[in-house]
């Protein structure tokens, strides 16, 4: 994978799953753009971080869900790939057709769901 200048997004609440979640990304070339621990944050960085060619969001962050800020992504065209440890059916419909990591996931499995989000040739 060749991931080179790429930037993500980082919605996490999770001190400890964020620092990995950022080594493990660093690790496979990814430049981290901005990361959020917070919705109101999120939904700020969302809209005003540019050049994004994905976003990671956990989709319980600090006991709110993170569809506002998915909702700003969606609508400025960045690919979303949502981590959570309830796996696509813990998804409303209307978000269940985006990329779904489960929790808890390895460099590996990051890797494999980026690739088929944006395509082999990241």
């Amino acid at each position: 994978m060749t991931s080179a200048g790429r930037r993500v997004l980082v919605v996490e609440d999770e001190t400890l799953v964020l620092i990995n979640l950022e080594d493990i990304l660093e690790q496979l070339g990814w430049s981290i753009a901005a990361q959020a621990m917070r919705l109101p944050e999120a939904e700020r960085l969302a809209s005003s971080v540019e050049a994004l060619d994905v976003a990671i969001l956990d989709v319980n962050i600090g006991g709110a869900k993170v569809f506002p800020a998915a909702q700003i992504l969606r609508e400025r065209g960045v690919p979303i790939l949502f981590a959570t440890g309830y796996g696509r059916d813990g998804l409303p419909p209307e978000w269940q057709d985006h990329a779904v990591i489960a929790k808890p996931y390895s460099q590996t499995d990051i890797e494999r769901a980026l690739d088929r989000l944006l395509g082999a040739d990241v």
